[in-house]
């Protein structure tokens, strides 16, 4: 049982959780739940990456320090959408930024761990163009990857009351 709810779910004020955050509750994360964690990072880390892809060539830089600005920019983006919702919900900014990093880091670390390994390990896509199908294949089936790995690891999470549920208190 957990320490701030009772048998029912209902919180010690007797309040039960609202119905369609069942899926957050300590214990219960449920596979769409997890999904639509996943996916909420992958938007962000998607769209961080390939901007930072884009400036990397664009300047002419090297693979690795486009790649530190794509995974930056991930990491930047996906904290951005979730940092932005809970200030909505009005939260101060320091306050704010605490639930951005405890609901997204491990989410999206894992989501960059895998979708950059694949880049890596695809012969030739390190080295192919913005222009070239190579390119897109590698970056596109790595997110592909990257979301079927990370939805059990949020799902995981969110089920102990951590990672993406933590953004759940605020709306």
């Amino acid at each position: 049982m957990d320490h701030g709810t009772d048998r029912t779910g209902a919180d010690h004020g007797g309040r039960q959780p609202h119905a369609g955050h069942a899926g957050h509750r300590k214990g219960g994360a449920t596979w769409g739940t997890a999904a639509k964690a996943t996916l909420h990072c992958l938007t962000g880390c998607a769209i961080g990456e390939i901007l930072g892809m884009v400036i990397g060539t664009a300047l002419m830089w090297g693979n690795v320090q486009t790649m530190i600005l794509a995974i930056t920019l991930a990491f930047v983006f996906g904290y951005s959408f979730t940092l932005f919702a809970v200030r909505r919900a009005g939260l101060d900014f320091r306050t704010a930024l605490k639930v951005a990093l405890a609901a997204d880091t491990v989410s999206i670390a894992v989501m960059e761990l895998v979708d950059n390994g694949i880049i890596a390990l695809t012969p030739g896509a390190m080295d192919a163009h913005l222009s070239d199908a190579l390119f897109w294949t590698a970056l596109l089936g790595g997110f592909a990857v990257a979301f079927v790995i990370t939805t059990p690891v949020n799902k995981w999470m969110i089920g102990r009351g951590k990672g993406h549920a933590v953004v759940h208190a605020y709306h």
